[in-house]
């Protein structure tokens, strides 16, 4: 028997938590060690950057970069939060720093050529002891999100399955790293014969023990850098047969901070903050945020997304906005605090039962106070419904869905026939917060723009400040 050692460490999901992240590197150096000879493979499966973060906001995600240049990676796979919150010049400007790592997705080409740009490929060949280990990177689907910033982003099971069948008498061991979800990750085992491994993430999921589908192990670390991913293999030169010899995931907190990946944070969070200090507007009063009643600030944005999309009537729910303004400047880094969600506007059609639906929701508790997790949100609770062309009165002691005495839009009243252009948030249409309104056709997303570059307009804007004063929910 001639059986060679092989160790996966990986990441995944670390959305810009750069407070574990020299503990991450830390522990790479550590496990680095107590492998050796057999020098470690370290992949991160995707969305490193998350923009709610200054130092990603403020570097255009090059503070990631040097992170991932002083942990030492070998592969890195871009997730959703890469490639949908930054326009592909920034990535290949951010990706243009990287050393000694390859940036590798299989489903993702730009569209002006039809190839993958540059600084990406579909596979990397990585030998280690004379082992020779494909890795194939996949990530998630959104394309009507992927073609409005020139990407191409193809069926990632296509993509997978064609490379697998290209490199397996290529290689010794096959891996995909997919940012695809753990359902998906299941499915892919099921479906494509070949796969030896899949490192997975974007659904979270925690597999402190690796799964074993079939003959191909599944392996994921959670999120935000709680743990780092260790998958110690057993290859056989002669049957070709691989096992398992152990691994699972690490808690990062159990190892020593890399001093000189806190460094590299220290200095990256103080350049980005100095560059998010720019002031976009000046304000001459302060204002309000409430996230369980109507505000200047929500209206304020509600009457953006209006503007912004060419609609007949705004909405969006108050969590987006989660502290007011003082009077005075206000800074790109204070826009940032308050907006934190990288959720980009929308045009949809929606029914005016529909909307209906939704504005009787928003007085209710359940769904003012309801907790709302991943989709962009990087706030706390849903909110209730601000609005702008729109007026409704209501009667707050009545029973639930019977609140409302009636609605107004454009001095009409409303119509639960009629179709309505609705100026509102990507992360309605994807079936969160207030179900109804993903019910209406979405007839354009509006990117690379977030909704706090809609508001830092609307901050500009001293009419669009006093209109947004007037009440919009008025109790009978």
């Amino acid at each position: 028997m001639d059986e060679r050692k092989l160790v996966l460490l990986h990441t995944n999901d670390l959305h810009s938590h750069f407070e574990r992240m020299p503990r991450i590197a830390g522990a790479i150096r550590e496990l680095r060690r107590a492998h050796a000879p057999s020098e470690p493979i370290v992949i991160d499966c995707g969305d490193h950057m998350d923009r709610m973060r200054p130092e990603t906001e403020g570097s255009d995600g090059k503070v990631n970069i040097a992170v991932l240049n002083g942990t030492g990676y070998d592969l890195v796979v871009p997730g959703n939060n890469e490639g949908l919150t930054f326009t592909p010049s920034q990535l290949a400007a951010a990706y243009a720093e990287r050393r000694g790592y390859s940036v590798v997705c299989a489903n993702l080409t730009l569209q002006e050529t039809g190839r993958p740009p540059d600084w990406m490929e579909p596979y990397r060949i990585i030998e280690r002891d004379g082992v020779r280990v494909g890795v194939i990177g996949v990530t998630a689907c959104f394309p009507d999100f992927y073609s409005l910033l020139g990407w191409n982003v193809g069926d990632p099971f296509e993509a997978a399955a064609r490379l697998v069948r290209r490199l397996r008498p290529e290689v010794h061991v096959l891996v995909v790293v997919s940012h695809l979800g753990l359902a998906h990750d299941k499915t892919m085992a099921e479906t494509i014969d070949g796969i030896d491994v899949i490192l997975g993430s974007h659904t979270h999921h925690l597999l402190e023990t690796p799964l074993v589908h079939g003959r191909t192990i599944i392996a994921a670390t959670g999120c935000y850098g709680r743990y780092i991913g260790e998958l110690d293999l057993r290859y056989d030169m002669e049957t070709g047969a691989l096992r398992l010899h152990g691994g699972g995931c690490r808690e990062t907190e159990t190892f020593p901070a890399h001093a000189g990946v806190e460094q590299t944070i220290a200095l990256g969070e103080r350049d980005s903050r100095e560059r998010l200090q720019r002031v976009v507007a000046t304000l001459e009063e302060p204002l309000d945020m409430h996230w369980d009643g109507e505000s200047v600030l929500g209206n304020l944005l509600a009457a953006g997304l209006k503007l912004w999309t060419g609609a007949e009537l705004g909405i969006v729910n108050a969590g987006q906005i989660v502290q007011g303004l003082k009077a005075g400047p206000v800074t790109r880094y204070r826009l940032l605090e308050i907006c934190p969600s990288p959720i980009n506007p929308c045009l949809i059609r929606l029914r005016g039962d529909e909307l209906l639906q939704a504005l009787e929701e928003a007085l209710l508790d359940e769904f003012v106070g309801k907790t709302i997790r991943g989709f962009g949100f990087r706030g706390k609770v849903l909110g209730t419904l601000c609005l702008a062309g729109a007026t409704v009165e209501y009667e707050a002691d009545a029973k639930p869905y019977r609140k409302i005495r009636s609605v107004t839009i454009g001095g009409e009243p409303l119509d639960g026939e009629r179709v309505y252009r609705l100026g509102t948030i990507d992360m309605f249409t994807f079936g969160i917060g207030y179900m109804s309104l993903a019910r209406g056709e979405t007839v354009r997303y509006h990117l690379p723009e977030f909704i706090r570059d809609v508001l830092e307009r609307q901050l500009r804007d001293r009419e669009q400040i006093a209109a947004s004063r007037e009440r919009r929910w008025r109790r009978s």
